[in-house]
């Protein structure tokens, strides 16, 4: 068994975060907005060059590329979240494997850390910056004091590796006066592939430049202040040239790996009642939990076999099978098969194990059962769905929680999926081969 690691925050924190993300064409830096947070500059990162990003000159992958013995992944799949400046957290970096979970007191970030990968899961699928950030004041660190102009922000991103190698990303959000991008930055290698600026606050856009290493060595155009540019350049991107290749290439990496994200939550009050007919594909509050389990109990017997034994680990008393059946006004709902004993109808289990039955159903699922929104235009084979978890272990009892991660560490190891969870206690060392526990505790 891997020992966890762990990974704890930095005691020491900036006072002042950058308004945008420095350029690396080789051109004069654009406006920088606000001023408050640009009083902190992007530090460049090691090994990086000062000149533009050349393919061909054997320049295409940066010092930490192509180490020797390193793993590639087929799949792309986000492996740090970066949250310089945003809600409880500064200059953090959490490193994410198959299979990990947040861990810490009440209030230590558990939470504002897995909204912050939700966030630009649904930015890397094209939704708005004002859908996104509901309330970006919530967003905004405490300690950020506005600038003359009264303007405040925060600043997300991560690294995605796959097939490409590790590509960077990070974003910088005005708040405060209006929600707005004012930089966005997609590196490789230290090299700045494409990035954004807000050259001027009355104008409903930012300045976009991506590397073209054709007869102009920059494309530069207006992009949407209220979208992630990253997920427009497929659209804008040529692919002409070796340069705009390497750019739709790291952008793809990216919003494949950011879209296949699945937020869940079980509520055990809506999964108590029966469920009405609808798509047979799970909500993100599990609520129409006994529709879904009649359409998975027929289409694959292994799998709802790991699921009845699944069942039987977090459930009271024994569990021979589960099943569903259809009420008289259409509705279904769910049973467990008790052996001589009879049949208990889902909606009289304890929360506790309401849930465990629903997160152990997500783990042996997929995209074609969970309501995601997978990347069509690539095969489901090149896709990893990573399901989102906060308070995995709410309502549960040590033996649930111990028998839920295992299930996740063997259903992780397999590649097609990933599970990012928050949990009050971490579980037990060795406990789960492959655990990455991200410490945010004192």
């Amino acid at each position: 068994m891997t020992q966890p690691s762990r990974l704890r925050p930095p005691a020491v924190l900036p006072e002042s975060l950058p308004a945008r993300l420095p350029g690396r064409f080789g051109g004069p830096d654009p406006e920088r907005v606000p001023e408050q947070l640009s009083q902190a500059t992007s530090a460049q990162p090691s090994g990086s060059r000062s000149g533009p990003y050349v393919p061909g000159t054997g320049d295409e992958e940066g010092p930490s590329e192509r180490v020797p013995g390193r793993h590639i992944p087929e799949r792309p799949c986000v492996t740090e979240l970066a949250l310089s400046a945003f809600a409880v957290h500064r200059s953090a970096s959490y490193p994410l494997g198959p299979l990990t979970l947040f861990t810490g007191p009440s209030g230590s970030g558990k939470s504002s850390a897995l909204r912050a990968y939700e966030a630009l899961a649904r930015l890397g699928g094209g939704a708005e910056l004002g859908e996104v950030f509901p309330d970006p004041d919530a967003c905004v660190p405490e300690q950020a004091r506005p600038d003359a102009q009264r303007r405040r922000g925060f600043r997300i991103g991560c690294t995605v590796d796959g097939p490409i190698g590790p590509v960077r990303l990070d974003l910088a959000v005005q708040a405060q006066p209006a929600l707005r991008v004012v930089g966005e930055r997609l590196s490789q290698g230290g090299h700045t592939l494409f990035d954004s600026a807000l050259r001027d606050p009355s104008r409903p856009h930012v300045h976009g430049a991506w590397h073209t290493a054709g007869s102009a060595p920059v494309t530069r155009a207006p992009l949407p202040d209220d979208r992630l540019g990253t997920a427009l350049l497929p659209l804008r991107v040529a692919g002409k040239t070796d340069g705009q290749r390497q750019v739709l290439a790291a952008a793809e990496q990216m919003v494949v790996a950011l879209r296949s994200v699945f937020p869940c939550d079980p509520w055990p009050q809506g999964m108590r009642a029966p469920a009405l007919p609808g798509s047979g594909r799970l909500l993100g509050g599990c609520d129409n939990l006994a529709e879904v389990l009649r359409r998975t109990s027929t289409e694959c017997a292994v799998r709802h076999g790991h699921l009845v034994a699944a069942a039987g680990a977090g459930c009271a008393g024994s569990v021979t099978g589960v099943r569903t059946e259809e009420l008289p006004d259409g509705r279904v709902r769910a049973l467990l098969d008790r052996g001589d004993l009879g049949v208990t109808p889902v909606g009289r289990l304890g929360d506790g194990e309401l849930r465990f039955l629903a997160l152990a159903l997500v783990l042996l699922t997929g995209p074609g059962v969970l309501e995601v929104d997978p990347v069509v235009e690539v095969p489901s084979a090149y896709q990893t769905l990573t399901v989102l978890a906060d308070g995995l272990d709410r309502g549960l009892d040590r033996g649930q929680v111990s028998a839920l991660v295992a299930l996740a560490g063997r259903m992780c190891a397999r590649g097609h999926i990933r599970l990012v969870g928050s949990v009050t206690e971490p579980p037990r060392a060795g406990e789960t081969e492959g655990l990455t526990v991200v410490d945010l505790g004192p």
